[in-house]
């Protein structure tokens, strides 16, 4: 019977109606959209500027639930997603160990970040209860962790290079007392014949479980140059010999091998080294010999070599 029916009636008739039903729902729909209400809303707390001795516990709120006055629009805006909030901690007030911001306070830094169409009747607290401890903070040197291999005649000119040169930590006194120095992740280079430069991790001690770090990366850099070999002869220097008596040495020179770069070489003299013989360091009182100690030879050179440790001696009254 009711198939019937249904056959009877004018298809295109039908398809109008619900057509016009739709729109007339979809207005209805919007025009109260457009309404003003009154409801609560949830927001997420993102915290910042902490001061410099505090850090955030791991019980923070993270949301706070507010009474808002808005449109159906914007309710239903804030139904589909979360709305973040800035909440400045540089004035925080610190009562009986415990930091709090007033309501007020948190009222205030809410209103500046919504928008005008919004107005924020209350909060679900008094006051925001933030979870913080007091921590000490300090900065820490980092040292570059490389394992270079050169080309043959290659060196490293200088020290290497750290950009930053520290790493601020952050953290319970008793934790960050002993940390003395940050290291970088391994850097390996091989057959390494020109300048250098590389971005890498730093390497933290997993016993640090408090404490935070103002970086996690650092970057090494250095300088390579071509090194050389050159042999001086060098006049050696006896002190300490005994009053009345000259000594002679056989050799009276010695002869110093200096590797360094090619530019080095070209302004480094023999006059750069000192090679003394300290009588008073003889091994036995009736030998004639004296190990040879260079106490004396040019900077940032990358090494410095005697040919001979010891020579011959004799003395001769005056």
């Amino acid at each position: 019977m009711f198939k019937k029916g249904w056959k009877g009636l004018n298809k295109r008739k039908v398809k109008v109606f619900l057509l016009f039903l739709l729109c007339s729902f979809l207005a209805w729909f919007l025009s109260n959209l457009s309404e003003p209400y009154e409801s609560r809303a949830n927001f997420v707390l993102n915290y910042k500027n902490l001061p410099d001795t505090l850090l955030l516990g791991n019980n923070a709120v993270n949301r706070i639930e507010a009474k808002i006055k808005t449109s159906g629009f914007k309710f239903l805006y804030y139904n589909f997603t979360n709305k973040r909030i800035d909440i400045d901690l540089s004035g925080i007030i610190n009562r009986n160990g415990s930091y709090i911001l007033t309501e007020d306070a948190v009222k205030k830094q809410m209103e500046r970040q919504l928008s005008q169409s919004i107005s924020l009747i209350d909060l679900d607290r008094r006051e925001l209860k933030v979870d913080l401890y007091q921590v000490a903070s300090k900065e820490i040197p980092i040292k570059a962790n490389l394992d270079i291999q050169f080309r043959q005649n290659y060196i490293l000119e200088g020290e290497p290079l750290i950009n930053p040169t520290t790493v601020l930590v952050k953290g319970p006194k008793n934790e960050i007392d002993a940390l003395t120095e940050i290291h970088t992740s391994e850097i390996e280079l091989t057959d390494v014949s020109s300048d250098f430069s590389k971005d890498v991790l730093l390497v933290f001690p997993k016993t640090l479980d408090n404490s935070i770090f103002s970086i996690n990366r650092a970057s090494v850099s250095g300088k390579v140059a071509k090194f050389s070999e050159e042999v001086f002869d060098v006049p050696v220097q006896v002190v300490n010999f005994p009053e009345g008596y000259d000594v002679k040495t056989f050799p009276n020179a010695i002869k110093i091998l200096c590797k360094a770069t090619i530019g080095q070489l070209k302004v480094i003299s023999a006059n750069d080294f000192l090679v003394v013989a300290d009588y008073k360091q003889r091994n036995n009182a009736n030998d004639n010999v004296i190990f040879l100690e260079i106490t004396k030879k040019p900077e940032k050179v990358h090494g410095v070599r005697l040919l001979e440790n010891k020579i011959n001696f004799v003395l001769e009254r005056k």
